[in-house]
């Protein structure tokens, strides 16, 4: 199972450092990255293997989206089958 996750905002530095550390911490393995600064702002799609996470799914979304407010950052935790239905025509 897979997990899509969304980063948009001002650049600042270690925002990868911080959102990959909160995916370390419940084992959720970082498949790939595309980051992008266009002028002062950042965005970022990571693809992430939930499938060993150490908690519940919910926790994982539930801390990042905290690291964003206190980052200043939109941060949104999506699992892979509800991103695929959402694109599916």
């Amino acid at each position: 199972m897979r997990a899509v996750i969304t980063v948009i905002g001002h650049d600042n530095v270690g925002i990868l450092h911080k959102v990959s550390g909160v995916c370390a911490k419940y084992q959720a393995n970082v498949l790939e990255v595309t980051q992008s600064v266009l002028q002062e702002m950042f965005a970022m799609i990571m693809m992430v293997d939930i499938s060993g996470m150490n908690a519940d799914f919910a926790v994982l979304s539930d801390e990042l989206t905290e690291l964003g407010t206190a980052l200043g950052l939109s941060i949104h935790t999506m699992h892979e089958d509800i991103f695929n239905a959402m694109h599916r025509i």
